[in-house]
């Protein structure tokens, strides 16, 4: 009878510590939530808020006195807002396109068992993992030889293809039964139909995952633009906000004499109506690819 009872009583003790485990991991990760909403709700809503309730107060998440006097601000600095956006779509769009397009194409080949060098292709590609030229051959490179000085695609190629993205990539095509590839090629398929016509209709979470990464930072991106152009018209939205924060003293001291009141300008506020341009979009496009990165990025990880 002791045995029994014994025996009878397991399965509740592992439903009541499952659930124990399940309550702790649900609120771990609300709290993570938590202080990760949190900052964003309080830039927005101080981005919404008056200059002098913003001194007074501080933050709050809630606008208080509700203004766009912010926007205003940084969106009358003529087109270089505008300007800087363009650029910016120009670059994603075409980095993120031609990144997909060479990443699946280098993944899908490394995955391939009947690529005689694939291993040693992989190993020259891993091995920029662990050592690189650094920043100072890369600008000679760059500028001295491909002469890429003050020109768009300076900020377009060299941050094409990543060997992070290329494995991921391989570890998923590696999760596509290879009897597709085989029955295809039975049938007359060459590589190039079998990989636009099966691995890339069935590659989208990966696709999704490595264009989300590719775009995220073609749309942060900074500091190539800091170090090739010169050509304030091919100023990227990262980059002329950050020189907008960074000359904010010397922007006022304009507006000032422009406007004979230097009080009017929200100061404050026009550093988080920046952030809120700059993050803007990302948070509209992720949504749209969540379910796909998430999916890619698990199998592209466990596969393999």
């Amino acid at each position: 009878m002791k045995d029994s009872r014994a025996y009878a009583d397991t399965p509740l003790k592992k439903d009541s510590i499952s659930l124990l485990f399940e309550a702790i991991a649900v609120l771990i990760i609300l709290l993570i939530v938590i202080f990760s909403i949190v900052p964003f709700i309080l830039i927005l809503s101080g981005s919404f808020s008056t200059e002098s309730e913003i001194l007074i107060n501080g933050y709050s998440l809630l606008p208080q006195g509700f203004t766009l006097d912010a926007y205003k601000t940084v969106l009358n600095l003529g087109n270089k807002i505008s300007r800087a956006y363009l650029v910016t779509i120009f670059i994603t769009l075409t980095g993120t396109a031609l990144g997909l397009l060479t990443t699946s194409m280098s993944g899908y080949i490394l995955s391939r068992p009947d690529f005689k060098h694939r291993n040693k292709a992989a190993f020259f590609i891993y091995f920029t993992t662990l050592f690189s030229g650094g920043m100072i051959p890369s600008y000679m490179v760059n500028v001295n030889i491909l002469h890429l000085n003050n020109n768009i695609w300076v900020m377009i190629l060299p941050a094409i293809m990543s060997p992070f993205n290329i494995f991921l990539f391989r570890n998923f095509v590696k999760s596509i039964p290879e009897s597709l590839v085989e029955s295809a090629k039975m049938d007359g398929a060459g590589d190039f139909r079998v990989y636009l016509q099966i691995i890339v209709p069935l590659s989208k979470p990966a696709l999704a995952t490595v264009g989300l990464f590719l775009a995220l930072g073609y749309w942060n991106q900074w500091f190539l633009c800091n170090l090739y152009i010169k050509d304030k018209n091919l100023y990227t939205l990262q980059y002329l906000l950050y020189s907008m924060l960074a000359n904010m003293d010397a922007m006022l001291r304009d507006r000032s004499l422009a406007e004979g009141s230097i009080q009017q300008i929200p100061t404050e506020t026009m550093k988080l109506a920046t952030a809120m341009l700059a993050t803007g979009p990302v948070l509209l496009f992720y949504p749209f690819v969540q379910k796909y990165f998430v999916g890619g990025l698990t199998i592209g990880g466990v596969k393999g």
